[in-house]
């Protein structure tokens, strides 16, 4: 299982350059994959998002470049032969205006700091191998940290999945005292109000049964520790398993919640609250998932 944060780097030399890829991720319900890139390499785009999409499933993924030129580490970089021609092309000028030219260390520097190309990018089809190597290193480095990210999600869903099939256990147990004690209360009003009707009544029997029927909550109770173990199931699974997870979260709630509806005991009241709680925890969790 993986989460759909996650960042990555990766660097890759050639061309004179050396290729710095950063990946970044967020949440959303989809895929959106966007690269921020010089106006001179915008022909690369595709084909670096296309390589992020075959990783990933999820998320909103940003992938950003920096360029560090090897050439500019040792001083100026020019063309000797055009160099060499600007200062024929300069000369002949020179001759036509009728004003002297006598090249010297300044005028050269100058004319090379014209002339210079180290800040010139290659075009991007030369460059493209060595973009995708250090994209493939940036993205070997975000699988992972999505991973680890992931399994720590995972570990803490399941602490509040026990918690959830614990406070599931405990209600099923008070639903089991919850028509005795209507029972018991029902014959104590009808004392009150002067009705001296036995147990055994067929009327007191039959609103004991409407009343259990209304609070049956065994197929609610069945069907949420069938969620819990799907839920525990999908965790362990290595594919994309974000929305699968979030479609159990809404099960699991309506169940609770008809659970809540249904169960006529103040305890049970506040197990379901609880249970909510702890629900909507580990539904936040689950948002982060790819």
């Amino acid at each position: 299982m993986l989460s759909m944060t996650g960042y990555g780097r990766g660097n890759a030399s050639g061309e004179d350059l050396e290729i710095t890829v950063e990946l970044s991720s967020v949440n959303r319900k989809g895929l959106e994959v966007g690269a921020s890139l010089p106006r001179e390499w915008q022909g690369m785009e595709r084909t670096l998002c296309d390589d992020v999409r075959k990783a990933v499933s999820r998320g909103k993924v940003s992938i950003a470049l920096r360029i560090e030129s090897l050439t500019e580490k040792s001083g100026l970089s020019w063309d000797d032969a055009a160099v060499k021609s600007s200062i024929a092309r300069l000369s002949t000028l020179a001759k036509e205006v009728n004003t002297d030219f006598t090249p010297n260390a300044d005028a050269l520097l100058r004319l090379i700091g014209l002339l210079d190309t180290s800040g010139k990018l290659p075009d991007w089809e030369e460059v493209l191998p060595v973009v995708k190597a250090a994209l493939s290193a940036a993205l070997s480095h975000f699988v992972e940290m999505r991973s680890k990210e992931g399994a720590a999600l995972a570990d803490d869903m399941r602490a509040r999945l026990s918690l959830l099939r614990e406070s599931t256990a405990n209600i099923r147990s008070l639903s089991t005292k919850t028509v005795p004690h209507y029972r018991e209360l029902l014959l104590e009003r009808l004392q009150k109000a002067g009705l001296e009707l036995e147990l055994e009544d067929e009327r007191v029997l039959k609103e004991i049964a409407i009343f259990a029927d209304r609070c049956d909550i065994a197929e609610e109770l069945t069907r949420l520790e069938s969620h819990f173990e799907q839920f525990e199931e999908t965790l362990q699974q290595k594919e994309p398993v974000g929305r699968k997870l979030d479609f159990i979260c809404q099960e699991l709630f309506r169940e609770i919640n008809t659970v809540g509806s249904k169960a006529n005991n103040i305890d049970v009241t506040r197990l379901v609250i609880e249970m909510k709680n702890e629900l909507e925890r580990i539904r936040e969790q689950v948002q982060n998932v790819e």
